[in-house]
């Protein structure tokens, strides 16, 4: 039957979702072309997907989000949060309601990743562990996103399914009265208890590291003229006054493990060392070693452009997670050097050429300035350098912001949907100097885009191989003996569930058509069990792999898998008990 094998599809996608080793939008891909093949989609329609007005909505959505950026406006935001004090709590509370506002009008991860160096200057400066602060605006930015339409792809996902069910979408604050009230719910909890919960991390050890990062592992080689040659490694603290700990010696291609601190150093020798970037910096100076990831580069580099240094964190839809430096030939594919890796978690016992690659992993990379930013972008990592706020901006502010008060305003009125109206704005913003022409494409996330074109189509496949029918037939029998509060109840906790594990537009692609066919079944209007998926999908809190906003702050954070329960667990339990209520109040069945 149909239904059975849509079945099967959706069951691998899930467990390729969970496992993470084959990214996001390849596993959607791979189920959209399972079930061409098997011809339950037909292979005229396999990729209308990719022209529905959600997946054209969110790539506006992207454009103008990074437009808004250009603008200075989140910078200008930025400045003035540095002027409430050293009191931790209204840093948080702050700084989590910034994010979350910015996070209603642009991509939530943009608004974060342009916060995060501010969060940590404040924490840094009144003496607080960004450990505190991290976290906290990291969830604050998914609590944002639920409050209006543009706010995240969810939301986007549920009006367009609402469109074509009932032939009207959401509107763009339909979400805010429920997601408003969750919101603050959850800013509030944040601020007074959240980051009570969230473990103590050692503050940096020099005031000019920019991230809270664990060691890094990386290697360094003695030269002929190295002061270290021939020393011992217990010499080497005398010849550089710096926090360095040696854990290995390669010589000849065979490695030394804890070597002896009498164990002469020879030229040649490559040492293993842990040492934060500061560290680093003055070791490799004062012992005159060379880094190892460097070498090459520097030599094919003479007279090139400027080369630079910066961190950047390793997102879970990196095609560099699950792979090595060395299997991806990192060097010849991106003209990038691998200078070290940090991990908060555990310690690597490799050697760093040799390091599988984790979500949220912070790398030192080398390369020429002018391309760095585009390479660390086409690795799928986010920087991690100082994002100095840029004066020269604000002049762009009121245009940026006039263009899209435009669009959103023929939106309401009805002039135009919300895909033509913002995708008009995104090329707006491009033809008025607001935006680049090369950041219009790298700001939309192509993986993003491309999961959402794929899965469509297969979500569809759920629908009409009467597989959703089935789904919400069973959920039935359980309404049965239990109130519809209990069903919506239900309904909000799965799609919360799943979007800790699973992206979550998969998660509200699929949990879409079975709420529709629930609603149905039980003869109640569609919209609180569609407003349920739309929330649950924005609730990924447990674990640093259901958002990005997680995976982001992870490294720099130093926290563990484990950290994200303890303020998420008890989060989410306040979303589903204000939540439910509210869905039911503004969206009565």
């Amino acid at each position: 039957m149909d239904h059975s094998l849509v079945f099967g599809v959706l069951l691998l996608a899930l467990a390729l979702f969970a496992w993470g080793g084959i990214r996001h939008d390849l596993t959607a891909l791979i189920s959209l072309f399972i079930l061409v093949i098997a011809g339950i989609i037909e292979p005229s329609d396999a990729f209308d997907g990719f022209a529905h007005p959600a997946v054209i909505t969110v790539a506006a959505v992207l454009i103008i989000g990074k437009a808004l950026e250009h603008s200075g406006l989140i910078d200008l935001l930025g400045k003035w949060v540095m002027n409430v004090g050293k009191n931790l709590l209204l840093q948080i509370m702050a700084l989590s309601v910034i994010v979350a506002v910015a996070s209603a009008f642009m991509n939530n991860v943009g608004a974060l990743a342009i916060m995060m160096p501010v969060a940590i200057h404040m924490a840094r400066k009144s003496g607080n562990p960004p450990s505190y602060i991290l976290m906290p605006i990291a969830f604050a930015s998914l609590l944002g996103g639920m409050t209006t339409l543009i706010g995240t792809p969810p939301n986007i996902i549920i009006a367009s399914f609402r469109g074509e069910e009932f032939g009207e979408p959401f509107g763009m604050f339909d979400f805010s009265p429920v997601g408003g009230v969750i919101a603050i719910a959850g800013i509030a909890f944040i601020t007074l208890l959240g980051w009570r919960l969230l473990p103590r991390r050692a503050a940096q050890k020099s005031d000019s590291e920019l991230f809270d990062v664990d060691d890094y592992i990386t290697e360094v080689e003695v030269k002929k003229d190295s002061r270290v040659a021939s020393k011992s490694v217990a010499e080497i603290a005398e010849i550089s006054k710096t926090d360095v700990a040696v854990l290995g010696i390669v010589r000849e291609g065979k490695r030394i493990h804890a070597p002896d601190p009498d164990e002469p150093l020879l030229p040649g020798d490559v040492i293993i060392v842990e040492a934060d970037a500061e560290e680093l910096k003055t070791f490799v100076k004062d012992t005159k070693t060379t880094l190892v990831g460097g070498k090459k580069f520097r030599k094919d580099a003479k007279g090139s452009e400027k080369i630079a240094i910066t961190e950047a964190v390793v997102m879970s839809d990196s095609p560099l997670a699950g792979k090595t430096a060395s299997s991806m030939r990192m060097r010849s594919r991106y003209g990038i050097n691998l200078l070290a890796v940090a991990r908060r978690e555990r310690k690597m016992h490799k050697r760093i050429d040799h390091v599988t690659f984790r979500a949220g992993d912070v790398l030192l990379l080398q390369g020429r300035e002018h391309m760095l930013s585009d390479t660390i972008t086409s690795m799928g990592c986010l920087p991690l350098a100082r994002r100095d706020l840029r004066i020269g901006y604000r002049t762009r502010i009121p245009l940026a912001l006039g263009i899209f008060a435009a669009a959103i305003v023929t939106v309401l009125t009805g002039l135009l949907p919300v895909q033509i109206a913002f995708g008009i704005a995104a090329v707006i913003m491009v033809l008025s100097g607001i935006l680049p022409l090369k950041e219009f494409y790298n700001s939309i996330d192509w993986p993003v885009i491309i999961l959402l074109g794929a899965m469509i189509p297969v979500g569809n496949a759920l629908e009409t191989s009467g597989g959703a029918g089935l789904i919400a037939k069973n959920i039935l029998n359980i309404g049965d003996t239990f109130p519809p509060w209990f069903i919506l109840t239900v309904i909000l906790v799965v799609t919360m569930f799943l979007s800790d594990i699973i992206n979550n537009a998969a998660t509200v692609v699929l949990m879409a058509p079975i709420t529709i066919g629930v609603a149905n079944g039980m003869g109640f209007s569609a919209d609180p069990f569609l407003m349920a998926v739309a929330v649950g999908g924005s609730c990924a809190f447990l674990t640093p792999i259901g958002h990005q906003s997680n995976t982001l702050v992870m490294g720099p954070g130093g926290y563990k898998f484990t950290d994200y329960w303890r303020m998420g667990l008890p989060l989410e339990v306040i979303i589903v008990v204000v939540g439910v209520p509210m869905i039911m109040m503004i969206w009565p069945f």
